[in-house]
């Protein structure tokens, strides 16, 4: 997606967004440069456990999901695949194991794909690696069908960002871009003790406040917003019975602001909702992978059980 593109589409959303009766911009705008720095911060937090848990489990369990993967010739195709610091010990162990394997990381950054493909380069010499820039919903569904067995992955508890309906509409998405005996990776954030689920979104250092409060500004930079941050605040809430995590920004004041012209009315104490972040139950987890088509084949768990990564296979 050219940068042109990107920005009309920024700027329409969040129009669209702040126009809706509960003003609300969607969390995939965190991730300007600056925010990214933020959030790299935010991930070596000791109260964001989230990162830490997958790694452990990759490391742990990896050589058991290679097992579990039923065919000697593997494309593995990831999700958002960021950097690939973590998916390189999956794919060292297929390698280790014997697997015929070529990676195919997927993500809207074209930057962060070309450090991907250095850093895997570096790191397994011997792997095929294709980066494929742009946003997955087009391009997953333009990979053409090769040999072999695909393995999708979608790590980073990223599913939690979706609704329950937008979950399943998104599983079931991805199902249709696999044939049957193809296999899917889930990873997914766990019901644990709230307050310990609390402080990873509202740590007391203050971080993910920065985080959030960094999209008014990304506003204000790039979209001729004229946001006070003086005015807003960050909140942020752990529902314990629907496992729902969820961010806010919340005007101070009542107050008007402009973006690219377009004028905005808030209310003293009215919100602008940012985030979700939907935690599981196994069960739950299983079922949605059910549901949407797959057989659940394993579910892998860190040490302390706060963490999983779901193998299913398509059927």
């Amino acid at each position: 997606m050219s940068e042109i593109l990107e920005q009309t589409a920024f700027l329409e959303d969040v129009i669209s967004g702040l126009q809706s009766k509960t003003k609300r911009i969607s969390s995939k705008y965190f991730y300007d440069h600056i925010g990214s720095e933020i959030f790299q911060q935010i991930m070596d937090m000791e109260e964001y456990y989230l990162p830490s848990c997958e790694k452990s489990i990759l490391e742990n369990k990896a050589k058991n999901i290679v097992g579990a993967i039923n065919s000697d010739t593997v494309q593995v195709l990831e999700l958002g695949a960021g950097d690939g610091t973590k998916t390189s010990i999956l794919l060292e162990k297929f390698m280790e194991l014997g697997k015929e394997v070529a990676y195919f990381p997927m993500d809207i950054s074209a930057d962060i794909l070309k450090f991907n493909q250095k850093y895997l380069a570096e790191q397994l010499p011997q792997l095929p690696v294709t980066p494929i820039v742009g946003d997955y919903h087009r391009t997953l569904t333009e990979f053409p069908q090769k040999n072999g067995t695909k393995l999708i992955l979608f790590l980073g508890s990223n599913i939690g960002n979706f609704n329950k309906d937008e979950a399943l509409s998104f599983l079931k998405f991805v199902k249709g871009c696999m044939k049957s005996g193809d296999y899917f990776l889930l990873a997914a954030d766990l019901k644990k003790n709230p307050k310990q689920i609390l402080n990873a979104y509202n740590d007391p250092a203050g971080l993910t406040k920065q985080f959030n409060m960094n999209l008014l500004e990304r506003i204000n930079r790039e979209l001729n917003g004229n946001f006070d941050l003086n005015y807003f605040d960050h909140y942020a809430t752990y529902n314990p019975l629907d496992g729902l995590a969820q961010s806010f920004l919340v005007s101070l004041q009542k107050q008007e602001i402009t973006i690219e012209g377009n004028p905005f009315q808030f209310e003293k104490y009215e919100v602008i909702h940012t985030e979700i972040s939907k935690k599981y139950d196994a069960t739950e987890l299983r079922q949605l992978m059910e549901t949407a088509g797959f057989k659940s084949k394993e579910m892998y768990y860190d040490p302390n059980n706060w963490y999983t990564l779901a193998l299913g296979e398509a059927q």
